[in-house]
């Protein structure tokens, strides 16, 4: 499933599905703020270009950047993610959650 921000992350939960957040950056709407690096620094980084694309670890995925860089997200950043999406003033940052039905 993929979903469009906004979304929150207990609405997967209480719906009894888990599953693997993942987020990207659209970076012809990015506007420079910086406001997604405030929320999860661990996830966004500005480079010298003044444009904010995701990253894994220290590793920034801006090699091609947009949708074809996709980054996972460490459970304990989910609700800091999805909090820099809902701030973003250029709604640049899209999350996708694979997620798969709890059985029980």
């Amino acid at each position: 499933m993929s979903y469009p921000c906004p979304v929150s992350v207990t609405t997967f939960r209480c719906a009894g599905l888990v599953g693997a957040m993942k987020v990207w950056i659209d970076q012809d709407l990015c506007t420079g703020d910086g406001l997604c690096t405030d929320h999860a620094p661990a996830v966004f980084t500005l480079l010298e270009d003044g444009i904010a694309y995701v990253k894994e670890g220290s590793r920034v995925l801006n090699d091609p950047g947009s949708s074809a860089s996709l980054a996972s997200v460490p459970r304990h950043l989910e609700h800091a993610v999805v909090q820099a999406a809902d701030d973003c003033p250029g709604e640049c940052i899209f999350i996708e959650v694979l997620a798969a039905r709890l059985s029980g």
